[in-house]
């Protein structure tokens, strides 16, 4: 009967190591759990940028107001028949 509990004491040990100290043990799921929620957020960021990416896209296929407005705002053009007129604040 002492055997027996030695033994099953001893498999007890080697099975509670391999919680704390194996492969899949308590450390490696803190670890994981740590990287899984940093990619969580790069994929949200991503996902977000891509919304962003998408809608402008869209924009861009369907009115000619985005490719107005980039082309006024990035670029400086103007209409044929337009006068540009630009107002700056007097410096104190």
């Amino acid at each position: 009967m002492r055997l027996v509990t030695v033994i099953l004491l001893g498999l007890l040990g080697l099975v509670h190591a391999e919680l704390w100290f194996g492969k899949g043990g308590v450390p490696r799921t803190i670890e994981l759990s740590g990287r899984l929620q940093a990619q969580k957020a790069a994929n949200d960021a991503a996902r977000q940028r891509n919304e962003q990416l998408g809608a402008e896209v869209r924009d861009l296929k369907e009115g000619l107001e985005m490719v107005e407005e980039k082309a006024r705002y990035e670029l400086g053009m103007v209409k044929p028949d337009e006068i540009l007129v630009q107002v700056s604040t007097p410096r104190r």
